[in-house]
């Protein structure tokens, strides 16, 4: 009896323990070690340019589905409202004002290829840490981070000295002086001064020399010979760096070699896009980060004749349209290669649109949506608060929408833990791993405050408070719009940090963004009953993050923004730089 009993049991276990065998499991598939990592950056893209965001005029069916196919954040925030310290920020996974990258002056930005100032060898990048891993690092498009320090060919600020195996691209930033059909851009101001200048320095010069020739004037031969060389030599230092912005800042980098200068705008498209195709196809088979930095949609708006004509919001809109095919193309690369499954994809743009960039009744720059103000403004929601979008197939849950503050800080711990890497010990990192979050694991940010700066100015800063879900704003210092009930400074061309351009507020603006996303009513002590111990709690958080910080050189001070002929990266003889080795292909 006991053997049939045995016999009995084993015949009812052995199919269980096989059908358990068979059975598919349940759980959501195990993290894949090392995936590849593609980020897509664009430039000067408002969050309101984007059909999953709102807008319903430009046609972003490739940037849509990246949404649809995976997670959506919908306050991805910048460290900074302008393309160097933003970037730097993106990087590092630090505040830009940490590694001397933002401004203490109204040069905010890198403003020439032959500038000393940029990125510090002595910062580490998610590209290092992940080369260290194993993966094959590039950089394609933009960089706008510095090249050398002390030499033509030092390279200490370059992408190849901050991790990346590989760079095609821009090492400065895509501005209207590439295209010479186009209204000069770069410093126009202080480039009409000089010119003035010059004419008034001029004709001092000629009028005292006629009236040496006439008799008029007493003056002597060697006096108007001083004058007449301070006249060539005042021209002559200004006119060297401005008189040739074309050839000094826009031009095309292959590694360390200059491969355009200038660059030929008609093909830089197909160029980067070429190349970003060409360096998923060479590195399939082992892991790779590509960070495809775009030159779209920054002004003069390089756009291809496919694209001409096509949106409804003029040039702008056929930019964006191009970008968003050129987003398609990338992701139509990884599928090709069987990559999908294995490859994190990430897209957001450096800052906000910027609404100041017109031409006659041209609108050139970008649209924020329902948020206030735009680029170069460190604390209203335009300027920052910008598209962020994951997909990864099989680990991301697709469709899905978070409301939770991030930022794109966030992205440095995110893929150097991804790729089994370590954090850097001995400095302050400010992002925060993002997987949980993107997973569902946990239900909010590990981001109680987040701080914004204008230049190394505070001028806003935000508290999560999760319990009740409210996102607190306080506004210590807001740009003065003009004219008078606009949204930006159209007077100036951009908004200023500081001086007189700005105004301070003692209580701080107040708002809750989780009622009040567009920051269009200010708190009060008599409208909020929370107003007094929410802006305490804000004013404590502050000075502790101040506690953290710790002087460094500044990269964009006066003496390292200017251009420098010793550093100018030069195809040829300086000055005689010239070059198309892209065209000899």
């Amino acid at each position: 009896a006991s053997f049939l009993l045995l016999c009995f049991r084993t015949s009812l276990v052995t199919p269980l323990i096989f059908g358990l065998l068979l059975q598919p499991p349940l759980t959501q598939p195990s993290v894949i070690t090392q995936p590849n990592i593609v980020l897509l950056m664009a430039d000067d893209l408002g969050i309101g340019d984007v059909g999953c965001y709102g807008n319903d005029t430009i046609r972003t069916p490739n940037i849509d589905l990246l949404a649809k196919e995976g997670v959506k954040l919908t306050q991805h925030i910048t460290a900074a409202p302008l393309c160097t310290p933003s970037r730097a920020a993106f990087l590092t996974g630090r505040y830009p004002l940490r590694s001397g990258m933002d401004a203490i002056n109204n040069y905010r930005v890198i403003f020439w290829n032959g500038g000393s100032g940029g990125l510090p060898p002595n910062e580490t990048t998610f590209a290092k840490i992940l080369q260290q891993q194993g993966y094959s690092t590039g950089l394609i498009g933009k960089w706008h981070q510095g090249v050398n320090c002390e030499s033509r060919d030092d390279h200490c600020h370059h992408p190849l000295n901050h991790g990346f195996d590989y760079f095609y691209g821009m090492p400065f930033t895509l501005i209207s002086d590439c295209q010479p059909t186009e209204t000069p851009e770069m410093d126009r101001v202080f480039r009409g001064k000089l010119w003035l200048y010059t004419q008034m320095i001029g004709l001092v010069t000629l009028t005292a020399a006629l009236g040496r020739l006439t008799g008029l004037i007493s003056v002597r031969w060697k006096t108007l010979t001083c004058l007449v060389g301070f006249s060539l030599l005042f021209f002559v230092s200004w006119f060297s760096s401005y008189g040739f912005v074309q050839r000094w800042n826009c031009i095309m980098m292959r590694n360390h070699e200059v491969t355009e200068q200038p660059m030929v705008t008609d093909r830089t498209t197909s160029l980067i896009l070429r190349e970003s195709i060409s360096f998923i196809e060479r590195n399939k088979h082992k892991p790779f980060l590509l960070f495809l930095s775009f030159l779209h949609s920054h002004t003069p708006l390089l756009t291809t004749e496919k694209f001409l004509g096509r949106s409804r919001h003029g040039l702008y809109g056929d930019n964006v349209e191009e970008m968003d095919w050129m987003v398609g193309q990338v992701l139509n690369a990884i599928d090709k290669e069987g990559l999908r499954n294995t490859t994190l994809v990430y897209f957001a743009s450096d800052h906000g649109g910027w609404l100041e960039r017109q031409e006659g009744n041209r609108q050139l720059g970008g649209w924020n949506g329902i948020y206030r103000g735009g680029k170069a403004m460190g604390g209203w929601e335009g300027g920052i608060r910008v598209p962020g979008i994951f997909r990864w197939p099989g680990v991301l849950p697709a469709g899905t929408v978070i409301d939770e503050p991030t930022s794109l800080m966030d992205i440095y711990p995110t893929v150097v833990h991804l790729a089994g890497g370590v954090l850097p010990q001995d400095r302050v990192i400010d992002g925060r791993d993002l997987m949980p979050l993107l997973q569902g694991r946990v239900e909010h940010s590990e981001h109680e405050f987040l701080f914004h700066y204008c230049g190394i100015h505070l001028h806003a800063a935000r508290w999560h408070q999760k319990d009740s879900g409210a996102i607190w704003k306080a506004h210590y210092v807001t740009p003065i719009f003009r004219p008078l009930g606009a949204g930006a400074c159209y007077d100036r061309g951009f908004c200023p940090c500081f001086g007189e351009g700005v105004t301070h507020h003692d209580p701080p603006l107040l708002f809750d963004l989780s009622r009040d996303p567009s920051e269009a009513k200010p708190l009060s002590a008599d409208t909020e009953p929370l107003f007094d111990a929410v802006i305490r709690k804000i004013g404590r958080a502050i000075e502790e993050h101040r506690r953290t910080l710790t002087p460094v050189p500044e990269q964009l001070s006066m003496y390292n923004v200017v251009w420098k002929p010793w550093l100018q990266p030069c195809c040829g003889t300086f000055p005689f730089c010239w070059c198309d080795k892209e065209g000899d292909n």
